[in-house]
């Protein structure tokens, strides 16, 4: 399954992908504890790119970001899922921060590299990609359930 969608360069953009993310990976026969860990991730790369980078440029529709995710299984039956966000960059790229125990935020990226297997930044002209891989173990039978063929969507907010 490979997913991109197009999404608000909004704050209600999280709840939305979250929930499509979810919902296709339960319907992916994903445990609840393996989903909710996605979820996670998608919502700290998403809320990063809304609070420090600008939307996507052209041609892209305007004020949007794109939100993707690749599940795959290998030979060995190991699922891997793979979340990237796409944004129009900011000046600096994203890096872990280390906040006091006071600090309101400042965490997202050290929760991402906690629950991934590993996260990186590409960066392709105007545009920058946040990844994360997270393993999910083995699916059912050593193989994840039929997902809907990859295609981008607009998702309203």
């Amino acid at each position: 399954m490979a997913r991109a969608v197009l999404v608000p360069y909004a704050p209600s953009s999280v709840t939305s992908a979250r929930q499509r993310l979810c919902t296709e990976l339960e319907e992916g026969g994903l445990d609840a504890p393996r989903v909710n860990d996605a979820a996670l991730v998608l919502s700290e790369l998403l809320s990063n790119a809304l609070r420090h980078a600008s939307p996507l440029p052209p041609p892209f529709p305007p004020e949007s970001v794109q939100v993707g995710w690749d599940v795959e299984t290998a030979a060995s039956g190991r699922v891997r899922l793979e979340i990237r966000v796409r944004d129009g960059g900011a000046p600096t790229l994203p890096r872990i921060a280390r906040p006091s125990p006071s600090a309101l935020g400042g965490r997202g990226l050290g929760i991402v590299e906690h629950l991934a297997r590993r996260w990186g930044t590409e960066v392709d002209g105007s545009v920058t990609t946040v990844w994360a891989v997270l393993e999910l173990g083995e699916g059912e039978d050593g193989a994840v359930p039929a997902f809907v063929s990859s295609r981008t969507r607009v998702m309203s907010g």
